[in-house]
């Protein structure tokens, strides 16, 4: 099955690191962005098929490219989140949304039922 999850990007000196706040704990990285682009895509695959081998609920994608965006100013809104200014020759990191479609193989062990309108 396919799924389209909305993923934050951001770009620091050396490489870019990827998530999908509609799947949290995975997280990828890639020394640049069609390497990272590739690494996010077989993490999300993995992530979530690891989630239903283990039970837990299929992680729907809900957010669309706003959602993110508001999802991320609200996360470094958040107190603490400013640290990182302090640190002197710290770069600046440029944050992209983007859209990544995901082929998930669920696992025959994992009772999914399709969400009502959704076919592959």
């Amino acid at each position: 099955m396919k799924r389209t999850y909305a993923v934050i990007v951001e770009r620091a000196p050396n490489n870019y690191a990827a998530y999908a706040p509609d799947v949290l704990g995975c997280v990828s990285t890639g020394a640049d962005w069609p390497e990272m682009l590739a690494m996010i895509r077989e993490g999300l695959g993995f992530h979530i098929e690891a989630m239903l081998e283990h039970g837990e609920e299929f992680p729907e994608p809900t957010m669309t490219i706003y959602d993110a965006m508001r999802y991320h100013l609200d996360l470094i809104d958040e107190p603490g989140y400013d640290l990182l200014d302090e640190v002197e020759d710290c770069p600046s990191t440029e944050v992209t949304f983007t859209l990544v479609e995901v082929e998930i193989q669920v696992p025959t062990s994992a009772a999914l039922k399709e969400p009502a309108g959704v076919s592959d």
